[in-house]
């Protein structure tokens, strides 16, 4: 299912010839309504630049209850998610086409950076598999996995929303998403250093001005500044990276 259904209705598959495709398989296919359906996203889904299909895990499940998770072996709190309903829809979509990688959200994952966003954006064909509850069952992880992603130290109730952050990480870099292509090149961590600090109208408000070095017009000296600015920056916030 691509986005169909989640917003009254309104299906917002790609028509032209897309660069990219994300298969995500999850348990609740209706949180990608809202990250998906603005915004640079949709402008590269409308664009068919990508394309993003959803697939309810719950469907391919064989019970008359759709279930998705069991109990574990060896006791504990929780419930983790079974092995065969994600079996059967990896292996149809896998059936379908080659894939460069099946990643699995997770918190033990390798951590999600600029570098790993810049090489997935390249790629054609990506699978995002969203775990629940207390987890997937480890033989998924084992055979059936590629790759393994974490957003972070900590701990969420499902990979829905990193599978989200992943999908825009990715799609804003591929050529012809942004309005301005060279706009991504001066984000932070692109160079290893944080981004400036940036500033718009009015120059002076309220008596909060802009340094007059971005009013000056004059461009060596611009990006001396936002180069100095970049390096301060980063080495009183984020010392680790000049490491």
């Amino acid at each position: 299912m691509f986005l169909k259904g989640l917003d009254n209705g309104k299906n917002y598959f790609c028509k032209k010839k897309h660069t990219m495709r994300i298969d995500i398989l999850t348990i609740f296919p209706e949180m990608f309504a809202g990250p998906f359906s603005h915004s640079i996203v949709k402008r590269a889904l409308d664009k068919g630049l990508a394309e993003i299909h959803l697939h309810n895990i719950r469907d391919y499940a064989t019970d008359k209850h759709h279930r998705v998770d069991d109990y574990p072996f060896g006791g504990g709190a929780g419930m983790v998610m079974m092995i065969e309903p994600i079996e059967r829809c990896i292996e149809k979509l896998t059936s379908e086409r080659s894939y460069d990688e099946v990643i699995f959200m997770t918190p033990d994952g390798v951590l999600l950076e600029q570098p790993l966003a810049n090489k997935l954006s390249s790629c054609h064909n990506l699978m995002i598999l969203c775990g629940h509850y207390k987890g997937i069952d480890e033989r998924i992880r084992e055979h059936l996995i590629t790759m393994e992603i974490s957003v972070g130290n900590y701990v969420l109730s499902g990979g829905e929303l990193p599978a989200a952050m992943l999908c825009d990480a990715m799609i804003r870099l591929i050529p012809g998403v942004l309005g301005d292509e060279t706009s991504a090149l001066s984000d932070s961590y692109q160079d290893g250093l944080l981004s400036p600090p940036v500033y718009t109208r009015p120059s002076d408000y309220k008596g909060w001005k802009v340094p007059d070095v971005l009013l000056s017009g004059h461009d060596r000296k611009i990006a001396e500044w936002q180069h100095e600015q970049a390096l301060s920056r980063t080495r009183e916030r984020r010392p680790d990276l000049l490491d």
